[in-house]
């Protein structure tokens, strides 16, 4: 690995030791660059006085809970599943703007018990890896984190989501330039309920354009409609697989399949509410 940059080599020193001072930590961990860099760096500085928590369910697609996994097998970093059960809550199942937060309070109720459940002589902390950028978002899961109490590092050192990716690839990490994969619920129209058979369809019909090579994409669910977003330089592939495309997704049970000219954007849902991405 070449020499870090100053502000990198800052950076990672000051959460090293951020880190250590805060230990022992459960890290909220998802397999996306923003909680795998906590992991890593968490693992590196307590060693097994720290665990990582990956919380599963249906709107986790398997193949992001696959990576997740090999990711802390490689890096052996220790790590904990936890079964979440937060489409048993009406609030969530509703899918009104608030989703987030009931997603991230079934997290956060999860980490709370393993909290207590572990070693008495030792006060364990949550950590979460929200960033600096997140607060320009849209993200109703951030109050989950505040009623938690939960710790939350790259805030308190103002670290946003460039420094972050900048870090991963300084430790050669493969997640450095993973694009966000939010949840499978996430695309789903604001209003309209999440159900196991939505996020099914969703999810084989990502893992198909993810098999014919696509990286960065998403595919919205309208009722009958699929709406295909790709970053507009994708849109000449996308349509050179029209017919396989659209043949798979009306076997999934989609009647009509779209390409949205606007291009990819992350959290596109959220125009809906009149809020910043």
């Amino acid at each position: 690995m070449e020499a870090m940059s100053l502000k990198t080599a800052q950076s990672n020193q000051e959460l090293s030791a951020l880190l250590k001072s805060n230990g022992p930590l459960l890290v909220a961990y998802s397999g996306g660059v923003d909680s795998a860099l906590l992991a890593y760096l968490a693992h590196k500085a307590l060693g097994n006085s720290m665990l990582a928590v990956l919380a599963d369910s249906p709107s986790l697609a398997r193949r992001e809970y696959r990576q997740a996994i090999e990711f802390t097998q490689s890096h052996h970093i220790p790590l904990k599943i936890v079964r979440t059960q937060e489409l048993s809550s009406e609030g969530y199942r509703a899918n009104a703007g608030d989703r987030c937060y009931y997603c991230k309070r079934s997290l956060f109720e999860k980490l709370t018990e393993l909290q207590k459940n572990l070693n008495k002589d030792q006060a364990w902390k949550i950590a979460y890896g929200v960033n600096l950028d997140d607060l320009g978002d849209y993200r109703p899961g951030l109050k989950a984190a505040r009623e938690a109490d939960v710790f939350s590092p790259y805030l308190e050192l103002q670290i946003g989501k460039s420094l972050i990716r900048e870090m991963a690839h300084e430790f050669n990490l493969n997640v450095a330039d993973k694009p966000a994969m939010p949840c499978l619920s996430s695309r789903i129209p604001h209003g309209q309920k999440v159900d196991i058979e939505k996020l099914s369809m969703i999810e084989k019909a990502e893992d198909h354009l993810f098999d014919l090579g696509f990286r960065v994409f998403r595919v919205r669910h309208h009722n009958e409609i699929a709406r295909i977003e790709v970053p507009p330089e994708a849109f000449e592939s996308i349509l050179k697989h029209r017919a396989p495309i659209s043949h798979f997704f009306r076997e999934l049970g989609f009647h009509y399949v779209t390409l949205d000219l606007s291009g990819f954007e992350s959290g596109s849902l959220n125009r809906e509410l009149n809020l910043a991405d």
